[in-house]
């Protein structure tokens, strides 16, 4: 399979969740590389760049009202960067599941065969045991109802690419930190509770004895962006960094980026609470091959960009 990238692909490029967190740097690694970018979310938000923003929940419109906002505004590709952890059963349906099914069904009312990356998870795979690499031949078994419902959304659209009504591929993520990570993750939540420290404050932290492979946001953007125009159709493809840290690590890196002082946090032991296990950990031979994307931005780097982004540049948002 090739894995040259051409220039950009014919048309606007869409990015569904256009004011999250990975949506907000799809929409600017996009720009940056010369796409015209349609930015679609339930809400606008002042922080979203792209050349045109349209509010709409997908999950909630018929098809044939996709459809018709694709052709008017000439969409070639769709990128799927919606949906979030969820609550309940009901609401993770609804992200995952129905607004997949619903994106497809508009995609191929539309006058010509649309390339849709669907942003997964790598909570997909389920839990794996320790010193496991995940590569994309490991068959899924996710016990939560999140990674249950990503799964079935992303098989929707490998089993509709199949029968030839889109052109889909599926991204299988790690967890991403970064700039504008969201407070619903671990790691936006101890940067928005360390933000809150006063004077004499001391922060009590439950850390789990958990390893996990994290990825810089904008890494995954420009993964997204790859996968836009590579030669790669009806598969799955895992991005991560390919190691997996120890947690208490990744928040002594944020330590030391937020200047805390030693006496002013106290980590506690915890069970591990995850959507997939006390391990996860990347085999990304395979994006290498077919994206000709690896991994750029160290994770000393990328800790110490959330904590500047959310010390005053712009506030976190949950996406």
């Amino acid at each position: 399979m090739s894995t040259t990238q051409g220039g950009p692909a014919a048309g606007t490029v869409a990015v569904l969740g256009a004011t999250g967190c990975v949506g907000r740097s799809l929409c600017d690694e996009l720009l940056r590389t010369g796409h015209q970018v349609l930015a679609v979310a339930r809400h606008p938000a002042p922080h979203t760049r792209a050349d045109a923003f349209v509010p709409l929940d997908v999950a909630a419109a018929a098809p044939e009202e996709i459809a018709a906002l694709l052709d008017r505004h000439g969409v070639g590709t769709v990128i799927n960067a919606t949906g979030g952890w969820g609550t309940t059963v009901e609401e993770m349906r609804s992200a995952h599941i129905d607004l997949v099914e619903r994106l497809v069904d508009g995609c191929a009312a539309t006058s010509r065969r649309l390339r849709i990356v669907q942003m997964g998870s790598i909570h997909e795979y389920g839990p794996v045991p320790d010193g496991v690499r995940i590569d994309e031949q490991r068959e899924p078994g996710p016990l939560t109802p999140y990674g249950l419902t990503k799964r079935t959304g992303s098989e929707h659209l490998l089993a509709q690419t199949r029968a030839g009504r889109v052109d889909g591929v599926v991204l299988r993520a790690v967890n991403v930190c970064g700039p504008h990570t969201p407070t619903a993750s671990f790691l936006g939540a101890v940067v928005a509770r360390l933000r809150a420290l006063g004077p004499g404050d001391v922060l009590g932290l439950d850390v789990a004895d958990a390893r996990r492979d994290f990825v810089d946001v904008r890494d995954l953007a420009r993964a997204a962006v790859a996968a836009v125009h590579a030669p790669v159709t009806g598969l799955v493809v895992n991005i991560g960094r390919g190691e997996a840290v120890p947690m208490r690590d990744l928040v002594d890196a944020l330590f030391d980026a937020a200047g805390v002082d030693a006496a002013s946090v106290k980590l506690n032991s915890a069970e591990v609470a995850s959507k997939g296990g006390g391990w996860t950990c990347a085999d990304i031979r395979f994006a290498a091959q077919v994206l000709g994307w690896r991994p750029t931005i160290p994770l000393g780097e990328s800790v110490r960009a959330m904590w500047e982004a959310a010390a005053g540049t712009t506030s976190l948002e949950v996406s």
